[in-house]
């Protein structure tokens, strides 16, 4: 797999955080600029033994060109490298360390060799990887065929808790109890994980980002990221995202078309805001707030560290396209299905 590509790095964007924060529509977005592709949550392609659990023949066929690239994988389908490897609960199970050291070889060339293979077939220069967790980016920053530039991604924690208590009953108390416990805790461990990841990764090849200001600002946001990675390709049709051969993702990759609609509006109120959430969230808050680099909504490129050995200046007039849609204080997704 690796003879076409000695002396090249393939470029991975991965985006980093909890789950539920947002980065499905991010990756769709960043796969409709010229040159890359959005993978979806590849992590999920041991888990799901190699090929999307749904979709058309044409995005099936996508996963099949990219199995026949990638050799000797066979024994890592299933769960345990995820189990051992990737979750951020890995580095506490004492009992999963044995498997971790034991698979971690063959787990990393594979992971070379599955990026190279999307890059390949799919005709990109750069890969989008929602995977989330933190540890996989870190097998993926260590391996000498990937540029991986991270996006530290996250979310209100109120909607990211409520998010996985929403299908509940007000009535089921002890469920939504737990759970409410149990997503806490797991985000602690998440931005615990991310939080050290993102500062020991180069300065010019991170950027913190909220899912509220991407909403608000969506043009202004890709720009940002098209900077902090040296490309000078323009800012996609905000309107009109193809949607095309993602492995994993939210309901969002079901559709054909996805458009991202910044507005002028206020923002809907927001639910009532759960109280240990909030208690338990409150120290993180301060952490995140002092994060650099940043994107945010109205920011200006020349914020970011950008590293000079990547890519072309951006073009002159960059600044001014699609800044129509970049104004407003809310975002709207819409989705569309032939």
């Amino acid at each position: 797999m690796n003879q076409h590509t000695q002396g090249e790095r393939r470029k991975v964007v991965y985006v980093m955080g909890a789950g539920q924060s947002g980065s499905t529509i991010l990756g769709v977005t960043l796969g409709n600029c010229d040159g890359f592709f959005y993978a979806g949550e590849l992590e999920e392609w041991l888990m799901t033994a190699d090929g999307p659990r749904w979709g058309a023949s044409d995005r099936q066929d996508f996963w099949s060109a990219v199995k026949d690239r990638v050799q000797g994988a066979e024994s890592l389908f299933g769960g345990a490298a995820n189990r051992c490897i990737e979750r951020s609960s890995a580095v506490f199970r004492v009992d999963r360390w044995s498997t971790r050291r034991r698979i971690r070889g063959l787990y990393r060339r594979v992971a070379e060799d599955l990026v190279a293979a999307v890059a390949e077939v799919a005709g990109a220069s750069y890969v989008v990887d929602t995977s989330h967790f933190p540890l996989r980016a870190r097998e993926l920053r260590a391996l000498g065929g990937i540029d991986l530039h991270l996006i530290y991604l996250v979310r209100c924690p109120q909607e990211v808790v409520a998010s996985n208590t929403r299908e509940l009953s007000p009535h089921e108390v002890a469920e939504i109890r737990w759970r409410t416990l149990v997503m806490n805790a797991n985000l602690w461990l998440t931005q615990l994980m991310a939080v050290s990841t993102f500062l020991s990764h180069p300065a010019d090849r991170r950027i913190f980002l909220r899912h509220e200001d991407f909403l608000a600002d969506p043009a202004g946001v890709v720009r940002q990221i098209l900077y902090m990675l040296g490309s000078s390709v323009d800012v996609p049709d905000l309107q009109a995202l193809r949607i095309e051969a993602p492995l994993q993702g939210n309901r969002l990759i079901r559709t054909d078309t996805v458009a991202v609609r910044a507005s002028n509006t206020e923002p809907r109120p927001r639910r009532r805001a759960d109280p240990l959430t909030s208690l338990l969230q409150l120290p993180w808050a301060g952490v995140l707030r002092r994060l650099r680099p940043q994107a945010i909504r109205g920011g200006a490129d020349e914020r970011i560290p950008r590293d000079p050995a990547r890519g072309a200046e951006r073009r002159a007039d960059s600044q001014s396209e699609d800044s129509d849609s970049g104004g407003g204080v809310s975002g709207d997704l819409m989705g569309t299905c032939s």
